[in-house]
This record gives structure tokens, C-alpha cells and sequence, in this order.
């Protein structure tokens, strides 16, 4: 029966059963019968989300498979869904250097059905955006964060056949050939793009960007020979590495790397810079906190996981755990200080 139809049976209904009653005791019965209806539906819908998940969850990654956001979020998936009752389906949905599969999940029904799994440049792009002039993509207050899961510093990667051996010798060799070498990217004002203009800024080095559509395809673009570098995470390089096929000539943190404990840091090397490429869940703003409760407690649970930490910590991103409290102040000082480097970098093409 329809909600029209509903309130004619009950006015109906009451005339009938009460004629001694004038029009506005109707009037008010009226009302008290709709608002009983309303709250039975809060109620509804509050029962659901108690119940949730009641169906599958879609965690959407916005960059292409073989990148740091994919290698953590599919065993991230499986666990917590594992944990849940219901599958994570992981989405890859790659483009605008992960502006676009970040902007589709802020502007996702808030009900704990769409997860993100983002990377720091949920930190760049809204600044990007003002940077440049364009409408915004989405905004930090739309996506509420549940957990960070890693954040391993950028490493600065080339091909093992590469002439330069050590980073030394890679900035000697730069100078010597300003605007001749060029680095790969997951896309402007990205993870892998911020760190390298860092780097050209405090340098004075002239090295050419050519963003691809995520951290898996530039790094196939470097063993291919497309570009000479690329700035990632040892998880999309390391099993290259093992293969003798790359080279890591320094990172961008401040200890030993757990992967790769021999490569020095720039700040080592007399370059202070520093930059993490972290990740970590985020919903739609407005999702239920009973909802947010259950996903960060599953999230810290596949944290510690052991198919989780095996899989992650092989692949050559430990570990580095923080629940939603801390990563929100995390992450609220990670994007000033982001913001001010983008503004720095000005506008790129």
C-alpha cells in the first residue's frame, strides 16, 4: 500500500470507529500515526546498519593493478571481509593521478558499502585542483579515514643497465645532460610526481615528467626503456629489484629501509628532503559511526593478520599500523605540509 493511500485507509479507519470525534482530533491522530511511521523507518534503518554488512562491499583502488594501493588493498580485502562475512570486492578505478576513483567514493552513498584505498595524493590533488584553477575533484572533509595500513618512503629507482651506479653520481650525471633524463609518474601532483619535484627544486635538476596512469605501468615503462627513473614505493619495485632488473640509488625517509636496508636516504646524502608514500582506508563522510567502529576494528584485526603481514611485508611494505584517531591527525599534518610543497611545484601541464 502506498503512503497516500495509507493515510486515506487510517483517516478513513478513524471516522469510522470514532464519530464522535471533531476534525482536528482526526487532524492529530493523524500526525501521531505518520510520526510513528517515521520512526518505525529510523528504527529500519538504524536495525540495518546494525546489521551491516548485510551484502558485498566494494573497496575501489584509484590507480591500475601493480601499484602500492593495489599490492596493500587486495589482502586488506580479503581479510576484512573475511573477518566481516562478506567479500571485498576490490575496483580499480585508475585515471587523473587516482583523482577520479577518489572523487567517485566521496561522492558514494555514505552506508559502509564503498571503501577507498588511497594513497597521499588524497593530500595533493584538492590543492592541484586550486593550483591550476580547475573545479575541485573532491574535498578532504567528503572522505573520513579509518586506518592508515603503511608508509614507506619513496625510492628513487632506475634500470640496472643505467650508467649511474650510486645517487652521486646520478645528480653528476643529470647536470651534465640538464633536460635530456626523464622520470615516470602515476599521474601530476601524485605519489610519485610530488617526491621528484621535491627533489629537482632542492637540486636544481632538469629531468623531464611523463605521467602514466598509475605506479604499475610507469614502472613498466622503465623496464621498457620509455623513461630512466621513476620516485615509488619498494613495493612496486622490489621483486625487480631481485631480478637484477632495477636499481634503487636512495629513498626519501629518514631510517633503514627494512626491504632494502643498504640504500641510503637523500637526507643521508646531504639532500633534507623527505617524503612518505603512505596508504590507508577511507569511507564517505556521514557513514554511520556504528558502521566506522566495525570497519576499524577488522582493519586493525587484518592488520596484524598473518596471510596480511606476509604478503604486504614480502612485497616490501612493512607494516606501519595507525587506528583512525591517530591517523586523522596524521593525516591532517601530512596534507599542510603537502599543500604548501604543491604550491611550491606551481602549474604543470
Amino acid at each position: 500500500m502506498t503512503c497516500s493511500k495509507r493515510r486515506v485507509f487510517l483517516h478513513t479507519a478513524a471516522k469510522a470507529s470514532l464519530p464522535g470525534l471533531g476534525i482536528s482530533a482526526l487532524k492529530t491522530t493523524a500526525t501521531s500515526l505518520a510520526g510513528l511511521s517515521t520512526a518505525l523507518m529510523l528504527r529500519s534503518a538504524q536495525a540495518q546498519a546494525e546489521r551491516y554488512p548485510i551484502h558485498p562491499i566494494t573497496m575501489v583502488v584509484p590507480f591500475p593493478p601493480g601499484g602500492v594501493a593495489d599490492t596493500v588493498g587486495r589482502p586488506m580485502a580479503e581479510a576484512m571481509g573475511r573477518m566481516l562475512g562478506q567479500p571485498i570486492v576490490i575496483e580499480n578505478k585508475a585515471g587523473a593521478g587516482g583523482a577520479l576513483g577518489m572523487a567517485h567514493v566521496a561522492r558514494a552513498k555514505p552506508d559502509g558499502y564503498t571503501l577507498l584505498m588511497a594513497l597521499v595524493s588524497i593530500s595533493t590533488i584538492p590543492v592541484a585542483d586550486e593550483v591550476l584553477g580547475r573545479p575541485a575533484s573532491f574535498s578532504l572533509q567528503q572522505l573520513t579515514p579509518i586506518a592508515r595500513i603503511t608508509a614507506d618512503p619513496t625510492v628513487l629507482a632506475v634500470r640496472a643497465d643505467a650508467p649511474y651506479k650510486t645517487y652521486a653520481e646520478f645528480e653528476r650525471y643529470v647536470k651534465a645532460h640538464q633536460g635530456k633524463l626523464n622520470y615516470g609518474s602515476s599521474g601530476n601532483y601524485g605519489t610519485m610526481h610530488v617526491p621528484m619535484e621535491m627533489l629537482k627544486l632542492a637540486r636544481e635538476l632538469k629531468i623531464t615528467h611523463l605521467p602514466y596512469k598509475g605506479a604499475g605501468p610507469a614502472v613498466l615503462g622503465l623496464l621498457g626503456g620509455e623513461i630512466d627513473l621513476v620516485a615509488t614505493g619498494p613495493a612496486s619495485i622490489l621483486s625487480h629489484v631481485k631480478t637484477g632488473k632495477i636499481r634503487v640509488l636512495a629513498h626519501w625517509g629518514k631510517d633503514a629501509l627494512q626491504s632494502m636496508p643498504d640504500v641510503p636516504s637523500l637526507e643521508q646524502l646531504g639532500v633534507p628532503i623527505q617524503f612518505s608514500q603512505w596508504s590507508g582506508i577511507f569511507v564517505p563522510t556521514g557513514t554511520p559511526s556504528t558502521v566506522i567502529e566495525q570497519l576499524r576494528q577488522v582493519a586493525k584485526q587484518a592488520a596484524i593478520d598473518a596471510k596480511v603481514q606476509g604478503t604486504i611485508t614480502k612485497a616490501g611494505s612493512p607494516i606501519q599500523y595507525l587506528d583512525a584517531p591517530e591517523f586523522a591527525q596524521f593525516w591532517a599534518n601530512d596534507a599542510k605540509l603537502l599543500a604548501e610543497v604543491v604550491r611550491r611545484i606551481g602549474k604543470v601541464d
